[in-house]
């Protein structure tokens, strides 16, 4: 178990040592160059400590202060699962942010900040005592809060600041559940708390922490009606950021976390999460259709795939579960790739508008077929990953006695499709314009980011085969439906 120390304890370090040779060196290319490399050897380590951990289960009392008076972390299939998700779009993002972020100021400062949010979301998914949990998501919350204001043009500054009010207000929300839980136990441990609540009776003030909680992880989470912060700071930040943010932030402290309260801390019926989800589906891919804003597009479809989620785990059922936690990890993959795709598309063009491009395919072909196969993965299109997760979430709501939700899944998977038809045929089909005929294929360290995920996009479809799903997503769905058993593995 103190292998997952190192998921907390080496973007911790890398940030401030970045932040210190910024401050020590006066060449920018010197620190630019050291930093690029300082943040993809540390992103490409993690990625490998938490895609090698697959099966290490257990906690560990830091500094070895028992619980529950000490910090402890705490991993199981969920944890490691969703620990080589973010771990894994972490380092394409670094590696994509070689040549990205050369068009910004401060690369340096870019890095430690990315880092600090790698922290924080590490942190979250490790926790294993509630205030914990709440620093590490401020860690996360604040550093990505700066990364969307990082260009400081107006939009930027705009969007950063509408999402840091309402993530100011998930927070509190998040706060005073807390608190709340903690004068009615006297103890944070989520062992601790789960087992108290387990044997006592729920009275109108759990319900209301409760209720706390679910109302900040869906602002986290951009879950429609909570979603106004995310089509604004989306399209504003950094490509990379945004690939973070839309790929594994609004998971880990959104989705993860909502999850891991409502069923393994209180064991709570999930099931009232399934109409915002079929709301987030249809009304996140309705106004996603009428966007000519490529990222902007982009982010109303992760409104609208982030109600896949929902309903696959709001389901309750061992398939349901699957289902959501498969499109989990494929939409990190597609979505990631979408939106450094349009990274590519800006850096080269300088607009993000779909009207003013055209036949990039001829121009830009690395990134017109990388695009192609995450528009057909998004859509839900055979052979690629998000047509069998979303295959077994329709199977699921079959199953467990909800055929409209089967239908309500499959015509926002059919509008999907629609949508991302028109992104390639204004973006990357058609007629290339004059004033285009001399744009080349992204970078080299772009170009190779978006190779990875588009191949992910396909690798990943094998976790459906039998051998495969048990050893990475099976342990993921068990340790959800374990309820409050999970306390046995952090005590």
């Amino acid at each position: 178990m103190e292998r997952y120390i190192y998921l907390i304890l080496l973007p911790l370090g890398g940030a401030f040592i970045i932040a210190a040779l910024n401050a020590a060196v006066k060449s920018r290319d010197t620190r630019d160059i050291t930093s690029d490399i300082i943040a993809n050897l540390i992103t490409l380590a993690m990625a490998g400590i938490a895609l090698t951990s697959f099966g290490i289960n257990g906690s560990y009392s830091v500094g070895g202060w028992p619980v529950p008076l000490g910090i402890n972390i705490a991993a199981d299939g969920f944890s490691i699962l969703m620990l080589a998700t973010v771990n894994t779009i972490a380092f394409c993002a670094t590696l994509y942010s070689i040549n990205y972020m050369d068009q910004y100021t401060s690369k340096s400062h870019y890095y430690s900040l990315f880092l600090l949010m790698l922290t924080g979301m590490n942190g979250v998914l490790l926790s294993g005592d509630l205030f914990n949990l709440f620093v590490f998501i401020e860690i996360a919350s604040i550093s990505s809060y700066a990364l969307v204001g990082f260009g400081t043009e107006a939009e930027e500054l705009e969007a950063s600041f509408k999402y840091m009010v309402m993530g100011g207000i998930a927070s509190t929300f998040i706060l005073l559940a807390v608190a709340i839980l903690y004068s009615s136990f006297g103890v944070l441990n989520m062992a601790n708390i789960s087992q108290a609540i387990s044997v006592s009776s729920q009275t109108p003030l759990l319900k209301f922490s409760l209720f706390l909680f679910i109302a900040a992880f869906s602002i986290k989470a951009a879950i429609i009606p909570f979603h106004a912060w995310l089509p604004d700071a989306h399209p504003a930040a950094p490509a990379p950021v945004s690939a973070m943010l839309s790929g594994v932030l609004i998971k880990t402290l959104g989705i993860y976390a909502m999850t891991r309260i409502i069923m393994n801390i209180f064991a709570a019926d999930v099931s009232i999460l399934a109409p915002l989800g079929i709301i987030s589906i249809m009304l996140g891919v309705l106004l996603a259709l009428g966007q000519t804003d490529m990222k902007r597009l982009f982010a109303y479809h992760s409104v609208s795939q982030v109600g896949y989620i929902i309903l696959g785990i709001s389901l309750g059922t061992p398939l349901g579960i699957l289902g959501g936690l498969f499109h989990l990890v494929n939409h990190s993959i597609f979505k990631s790739l979408l939106f450094l795709n349009s990274g590519a598309v800006a850096y080269r063009l300088g607009t993000r508008e779909l009207n003013e491009m055209g036949g990039l395919n001829k121009v830009m072909p690395i990134t017109g077929g990388t695009s192609f196969i995450a528009s057909l993965s998004i859509a839900g299109m055979p052979p690629f990953n998000g047509f069998f997760s979303k295959l077994i979430i329709i199977l699921a709501c079959v199953q467990s006695g909800h055929p409209g939700f089967a239908l309500w899944a499959v015509a926002g998977s059919i509008l999907t499709l629609s949508s991302f038809m028109k992104v390639q045929k204004f973006a990357f089909f058609g007629k290339l314009a004059e004033k285009h005929k001399q744009i080349k294929e992204a970078p080299l360290m772009m170009s190779i980011s978006v190779v990875i995920l588009a191949v992910l996009c396909i690798a990943t479809s094998l976790l459906v085969l039998p051998k495969v799903k048990n050893i990475v997503l099976q342990p993921a769905v068990d340790a959800v439906l374990s309820g409050a058993g999970y306390a046995k593995i952090i005590r």
